[in-house]
């Protein structure tokens, strides 16, 4: 319901007003200075906000080192892609696995490889046996073993060496490579005939990449895109890669002078600055940190699927934006179990699944166990909602209705529950102080002048970007024209 029929175009008109007025009155925050902050670009007089770790590690401290090995591999396989130096180009996964152990045995010393090999091999050993259910088991109780101790301390002695991104190096590429033999293993049980070699096995861990970093491309497409001797590409596909590029560039900009000058995750760590901010100012604030949480997770998914993308392979699309209503799809656990996500009980069962896997990820403690939980509720609590409205008498109600009206109740109820994912995960970005403050604000002592407006704003982009999916649905799926007098003519 709802798709094909456009609002009134006054009535998005008012909406985008409303929504451009609210935005603007609710950073104010920026006007406030705080303490997280130290001398940096010098413009308007504003110090620069460093307490974003891994921004400033990509972009500041080590970005000439990322980007010299990212240059690196993209030159040598370049290089190697040539018919004279590579006569076989299926082969060229082989010539990306030995220039990532290169990169990784420089980086982190041999001791850290014979750790990464030892969690392949018995991983490995395990997918041997093609059972699914002992693959998971064996693949979260190698990630578990880097959160307890003394596993985890005695496992922290291979990395030799003493430097500031040792430690994300370390967690980032032994976690990374555990999920993705956790992928290798269960493609395996899903082969009939025979196994994957341990061969293939390493070549696709050890893609330099996506090595360290991200994202996991699932064992079945890198085996075949990585494999596939036909090198051609399709019309302007270098061109669409540039542009791609230029893209990320421009956002990187936008991004580090945003994290520059807006003090996004600096202020919501001063409380006393945060009780004197008004309502809306917290509102904003909230929002801005899951827009900007995205932006950049979508910026550094660019970085890295742009340079896959040039050795002909296409990597797993960013996360889409907490604005589009984006709900925990594309996990390889949550869909695999869940598969259409219109059952009860298998929706249930995957989202438990999926938020274990990522607490184990995270660390347990008492902040991760409760994102989790109210993640997992809120993803199941909206599946109940739609089961329960899709029953007789409201199915009966919302199909005699028009389109347009369906469109507006259901943007009621999309905007409180896109609230309830904001108040959910500000928690994992920030802390529960702050989200804590946020929902008594907004709940409690805002009500009912605060929570109304807010959810009236938050309705109003809701039917923009409801409106921006019908047109690009209409783009994707165009509605067949209608025969004419003349065609029916003919036919007869």
């Amino acid at each position: 319901m709802g798709i094909k029929t456009a609002l009134p175009k006054t009535e998005l008109y008012f909406y985008t007003a409303v929504l451009s007025l609210a935005l603007l009155w609710a950073g104010s925050w920026i006007i406030e200075a705080s303490k997280n902050v130290k001398p940096g670009w010098h413009y308007f007089g504003r110090k620069m906000d460093v307490s974003d770790f891994e921004w400033v590690m990509w972009f500041t401290t080590f970005r000439n080192h990322i980007l010299f090995a990212l240059s690196g591999h993209v030159i040598f396989a370049k290089i190697c892609s040539i018919r004279i130096f590579l006569p076989y180009p299926q082969n060229r996964s082989l010539i990306y696995m030995l220039y990532g152990s290169l990169a990784v045995l420089i980086t982190m010393g041999w001791t850290y490889i014979t750790l990464i090999l030892s969690h392949c091999i018995i991983l490995y050993s395990v997918a041997l046996v093609k059972r699914k259910w002992l693959c998971f088991v064996a693949g979260l109780t190698s990630l578990a073993t880097f959160k307890m101790e003394p596993f985890k301390t005695w496992q922290e002695g291979f990395a030799t060496g003493s430097f500031d991104l040792q430690d994300v190096l370390f967690y980032g590429g032994c976690g990374f490579s555990i999920m993705r033999c956790m992928s290798f293993a269960l493609e395996n049980c899903e082969k009939k005939d025979g196994n994957y070699s341990f061969l293939d096995l390493i070549k696709y861990n050890f893609y330099l990449p996506f090595f360290f970093f991200g994202p996991v491309m699932t064992f079945d497409r890198f085996h075949q895109q990585a494999n596939n001797p036909n090198l051609t590409r399709k019309e302007r596909e270098m061109w669409n890669i540039t542009i791609h590029a230029l893209v990320h560039l421009g956002a990187i900009l936008v991004v580090d002078v945003f994290f520059h000058f807006l003090y996004i995750l600096t202020i919501p760590n001063d409380l006393k600055l945060l009780k004197q901010l008004s309502d809306w100012s917290l509102a904003g604030l909230a929002y801005s940190n899951l827009v900007y949480d995205w932006v950049k997770s979508a910026v550094l998914f660019g970085v890295i699927n742009t340079v896959s993308r040039l050795d002909h392979l296409d990597p797993p699309q960013p996360p889409k934006c907490i604005t589009m209503l984006y709900v925990f799809a594309e996990t390889y656990v949550y869909d695999y179990i869940g598969e259409n996500h219109d059952a009860i009980f298998k929706e249930l069962l995957a989202t438990i699944c999926t938020f274990a896997v990522t607490t184990l990820w995270l660390g347990p403690c008492e902040l991760v166990y409760i994102w989790s939980f109210f993640n997992c509720f809120g993803l199941n609590f909206e599946l109940w909602v739609a089961k329960f409205f899709s029953l007789p008498p409201f199915s009966t109600i919302e199909n005699l209705m028009p389109e347009a009206m369906s469109r507006r109740i259901r943007g009621l109820f999309n905007a409180v529950n896109f609230w309830q994912i904001v108040l959910y995960n500000v928690l994992a970005l920030n802390s529960l102080d702050f989200a804590q403050l946020v929902a008594k604000r907004l709940l409690f002592k805002g009500f009912p002048l605060s929570t109304l407006s807010v959810l009236f704003v938050t309705y109003c982009g809701v039917q923009l970007i409801k409106e921006r999916e019908r047109k690009q649905a209409l783009l994707d799926d165009p509605e067949p024209v209608p025969p004419t007098e003349a065609d029916k003519q003919k036919a007869e």
